[in-house]
């Protein structure tokens, strides 16, 4: 064998490059692989609650609370959804209805009032516009709870009281889907505008025919939004409704939690039956929904 002979110069850089670029890929490699690692514990976390909502649905009580605890039902039953749907508990089918009338009416009401508002403060200048806007900023300050007691009163004088007109028409006004609507309006050009009333387009029909159609994506949010907050609204239908009838399908479950008894298989069940709509909505507008969230934060 002959002497072995010493690496070039170019041959002892290119084996430095070789070596920095596999330490770099393994350095990608286990970033990656950390990275990974965080996001299943996180999503096991965040779904380990919801798949035991699924499976303690087709537990009865005891099972429930056996120890030890078992994930899976061991001895699956219907018996709580039979019960729920039934009617023999609570009128669960009725409160199901009465959410999804109440939630349907007051996005769409509220999608109405949130566009108009913001196309006035987004388009025209007027007087007071500035003070105006200001004011309407300064109420999302305002907790929630501090308005319940002036909103009972005045639904009290409208003779609004167990209605569903005493959901519906508080929580389609919202300050925070006006201010939304605005600053997505904003980006509605002037240009068009002012060529669509040369063709002879109403003010309105700026709103509707120009200013709604290139809303879409915002809307698309805000709709979502809207009907995820009345959908699992619990507080306000609490205080203004009085029947078994009237009540929205949170304020029915929680009819299910006794003095002496919680009937915590039943709870499972409607939760569960509860959560399909609001799966279904987000499946199906999922493009719209995250085309809204990402509008404006690349300009090209």
């Amino acid at each position: 064998m002959g002497a072995m002979r010493p690496l070039t110069r170019s041959a002892q850089v290119s084996r430095g490059i070789n070596a920095r670029d596999l330490y770099r890929s393994l350095r990608r490699r286990a970033r990656l692989g950390l990275l990974f690692l965080v996001l299943l514990v996180l999503a096991v976390l965040t779904g380990a609650p919801f798949v035991y909502m699924i499976t303690g649905s087709f537990k009865l009580n005891a099972e429930i609370f056996s120890y030890p605890l078992h994930f899976l039902p061991r001895e699956p039953t219907l018996s709580n959804y039979i019960r729920l749907l039934n009617g023999s508990e609570i009128p669960f089918v009725r409160q199901f209805f009465n959410s999804a009338v109440i939630a349907v009416n007051q996005t769409l009401l509220s999608l109405l009032i949130a566009s108009l508002v913001g196309w006035g403060f987004a388009k025209y200048e007027f007087r007071g516009k500035r003070p105006l806007f200001v004011f309407l900023l300064a109420t999302l300050m305002f907790p929630y709870q501090v308005t319940l007691v002036p909103l009972f009163l005045l639904m009290v004088r409208l003779g609004w009281l167990d209605t569903y007109w005493a959901v519906i028409i508080p929580g389609s006004l919202s300050a925070f889907g006006a201010f939304f609507m605005r600053q997505s309006m904003l980006a509605v050009p002037n240009e068009l505008l002012d060529a669509a009333r040369i063709d002879g387009s109403s003010e309105f029909g700026l709103y509707w025919r120009v200013g709604l159609p290139l809303s879409g994506p915002a809307l698309s949010v805000l709709a979502v939004l809207t009907f995820l907050g009345a959908w699992n609204d619990y507080l306000w239908p609490l205080i203004v409704l009085r029947t078994a009838e009237k009540f929205t399908y949170p304020v029915g479950l929680a009819t299910l939690v006794g003095l002496y008894k919680v009937e915590y298989g039943m709870i499972l069940a409607g939760a569960f039956l509860a959560t399909l709509p609001i799966l279904a909505i987000f499946v199906l507008g999922r493009n719209q929904f995250v085309a809204g969230l990402t509008a404006g934060a690349i300009k090209g």
